[in-house]
């Protein structure tokens, strides 16, 4: 019995890895066909096979599964999930109700996902209400702490931002629940045909390439850079764009970093869009296994820096396990580096209102659970 615990746990935990490294095994195991297939052809980003990044990455080869599986078994830091319960302060239908008008206030969900009240207007960034960050619904990360509201009392929501198709940024049974509450889905090329498959209408998804912007009203998203990848299943790597994004109001302009590993387009971004009022900055879920795809927490920093941001609030971390790092290292070491280089630093408890013009002082509410 004992034994098949451990092969259990090594399995849970080599899942997990894969989650995180962007493998899965979603029910469509063929692509789907891309809406628009002319746009993608003609992408900068597009090689004629498969959306690249910016500058070329080296390619994981067949040693990548060993470590993997020696990472889980010998390198894994505890405690990997919190013992004690993550505060989550309980978001109510009253309260978004009656949200001041005119001003930019935000609510962390969990993970990457944020509810934003912009221009009188809510706005879902990165939606996952789902248990389990996982293809599977019974198997794979389960969540640390539940969202701050459900989606049955969420508001009428004006869009839906996505930054690419990995399943803890992209989740199937969101989607489907959120569906008729969205007005209209925004996100990188080719992510669509996902949306598409699910039940979303064609006319409620747009799709943009890096440096495209809309103008929703008196919002206007443009799509950036970022230094990723994507994929579900066993046919779709790289098929579909990945994207930071900037989100510029009448009163601020926001950043969003999706997924990323370090690279000099964040230092383009601030030059072209900065400087930002706030960044949502990717801290969490890094490896040395992966270090081209996701941040390790001083590069957060120094990323924050290149865009010339003013507020820096770390996402991706907090509520899933995703690679080998303690729990609350993320938190930690971006803490250590943001005082080093005299950076403002925000981590809001999930579903704390933030006003963007009333920016609280930090409260390291994870040092209480460590």
């Amino acid at each position: 019995m004992r034994k098949l615990k451990i092969v259990a746990y090594i399995l849970l935990g080599i899942i997990t890895l894969l989650v995180a490294a962007g493998f899965g095994a979603d029910q469509y195991i063929k692509s789907a066909e891309p809406m628009n297939r002319d746009r993608i052809l003609k992408s900068a980003q597009y090689d004629g096979e498969k959306f690249v990044n910016a500058a070329p990455m080296p390619q994981q080869g067949l040693s990548f599964f060993p470590k993997m599986i020696r990472q889980q078994m010998f390198e894994k830091m505890q405690p990997s999930a919190p013992k004690l319960p993550i505060p989550v302060q309980t978001i109510t239908p009253e309260q978004l109700a009656n949200l001041p008008a005119n001003e930019t206030i935000f609510f962390k969900l969990g993970h990457s996902s944020l509810l934003l009240w912009i221009e009188n207007e809510f706005w879902l960034i990165d939606p996952l209400f789902s248990d389990r960050a996982s293809p599977f619904s019974f198997f794979g990360p389960k969540r640390f702490h539940p969202t701050p509201l459900s989606i049955a009392d969420l508001p009428d929501i004006k869009g839906v931002i996505l930054s690419h198709n990995h399943y803890d940024h992209l989740d199937k049974a969101s989607i489907e629940a959120l569906n008729a509450k969205v007005e209209n889905f925004y996100m990188p090329l080719g992510v669509g045909a996902s949306l598409a498959q699910w039940g979303v209408s064609a006319d409620q998804i747009h799709e943009y390439d890096w440096h495209e912007s809309v103008n929703v009203g008196a919002l206007t998203l443009t799509a950036t850079p970022s230094q990723h990848f994507s994929g579900r299943g066993l046919s779709d790597r790289n098929q579909s764009l990945w994207a930071s994004w900037v989100i510029k109001s009448s009163q601020h302009n926001i950043y969003f970093s999706g997924d990323s590993g370090y690279f000099s387009g964040f230092k383009d971004i601030g030059t072209q869009y900065g400087p930002f009022d706030i960044s949502f900055m990717e801290t969490g879920a890094y490896n040395t296994l992966w270090p081209d795809v996701h941040m390790m927490p001083q590069e957060t920093v120094q990323a924050f820096i290149d865009l010339k941001g003013s507020v820096l609030v770390p996402i991706h971390n907090s509520t899933f396990d995703l690679s080998v790092h303690a729990w609350f290292d993320p938190l930690e070491q971006v803490l250590k580096y943001s005082d080093e280089q005299n950076v403002k630093l925000l981590v809001p408890e999930m579903g704390d209102p933030i006003n963007l013009n009333a920016i609280p002082e930090l409260k390291t509410w994870w040092q209480e659970l460590m």
